[in-house]
């Protein structure tokens, strides 16, 4: 099969595109002919050999990266129903990673894809679109709320947009450029403004007249996410969704304390809770399939994800990024 396969930690194009021997399945596996693979922002960050707190531990190398896949089962080991071979299905924990024409995982992993529902949108809900359901749990918003969302034309940004509007929030979306806020408009929200400009803050506040943000999801940091949290009013709340700038943002807690704001990262709160990934996984395949959400994406082959890999670190992206076999 060929195959994604980082050597050594480092730039982009570190990632090579080579030939592999098929994986076969163990017992209680099946084997996937992939048809489309989820790649994070976090995979760039541990492919550079920069992987700190908020990210996972390096892998041992040659790697092959990438959890999500979804395709046609070929193959089963000992153990496993042969009806599942010809099955469309999806996972978040391959082996080795999606980056790869063929994966295998354990089958107590799989999920068959619902009727009408399609590979790059199923790799794109099986992680995304999971914690995109646990975050929404931990954040608790309310149809009062005024929710303020940046990097909302990501993955997770886009769900959470399309998720407080059908509650009946009122939604601000935040992200990079043009096309991003052109983007986020058309998923809804009451407004969407481009942080990269300096006044956006200004824009948000004429906006909302005598309104106050009562919640913010942040999902980018750094200098932004300061800025979002002047927007938030005295007994708001801070969640923390992401970290797209790579740079952590966490208000003092004399400053939490003077305003009654609280502040979690529910981001870290998941990670600690790994035993809700398949029931969120499922949720988010069942909201996927009646249409309460959908997810974007955007797809490269997989011989490029070196290309996939520096467009995500240069913030060129929209939505979920697929490498597609």
């Amino acid at each position: 099969m060929r195959a994604v396969v980082l050597h050594e930690f480092g730039p982009a194009e570190n990632l090579r595109y080579e030939s592999l021997p098929d994986p076969v399945p163990g017992p209680g596996q099946v084997r996937i002919a992939v048809r489309a693979a989820g790649a994070h922002f976090v995979e760039t960050v541990v492919r550079a050999g920069e992987a700190g707190d908020m990210a996972p531990p390096p892998p041992e190398l040659p790697a092959v990266f990438g959890g999500e896949a979804a395709g046609v089962v070929d193959l089963v080991g000992a153990g496993v129903d042969a009806d599942w071979v010809g099955r469309r299905v999806v996972t978040a924990r391959s082996t080795p990673g999606g980056y790869a024409e063929l994966t295998v995982a354990d089958v107590s992993g799989v999920h068959p894809l619902p009727e009408g529902v399609s590979f790059e949108d199923a790799a794109s809900m099986v992680v995304t679109g999971a914690t995109t359901m646990g975050l929404l749990d931990i954040a608790r918003l309310t149809p009062a709320d005024v929710v303020l969302v940046t990097s909302a034309a990501g993955g997770v940004g886009r769900l959470v947009v399309q998720y407080a509007k059908a509650l009946g929030a009122t939604v601000v979306g935040a992200a990079g450029g043009p096309e991003k806020v052109r983007a986020v408009r058309e998923l809804g929200a009451d407004l969407a403004v481009d942080y990269n400009d300096s006044g956006w803050g200004s824009v948000v506040r004429e906006h909302l007249g005598g309104r106050k943000v009562t919640a913010v999801l942040d999902g980018v940091g750094g200098e932004k996410a300061a800025a979002a949290f002047e927007l938030i009013a005295d007994g708001g709340r801070y969640v923390v969704i992401g970290w797209a700038s790579q740079k952590a943002f966490e208000p003092g807690d004399d400053v939490l304390a003077g305003r009654g704001i609280s502040y979690v990262n529910a981001l870290l709160e998941l990670l600690g809770r790994p035993e809700d990934g398949p029931g969120q996984q499922k949720q988010a395949l069942e909201a996927l399939a009646r249409g309460e959400l959908t997810p974007s994406h955007q797809t490269f082959p997989l011989a490029e994800a070196a290309r996939a890999h520096a467009a995500m670190e240069r913030r060129e992206t929209t939505g979920k990024v697929l490498l597609i076999p």
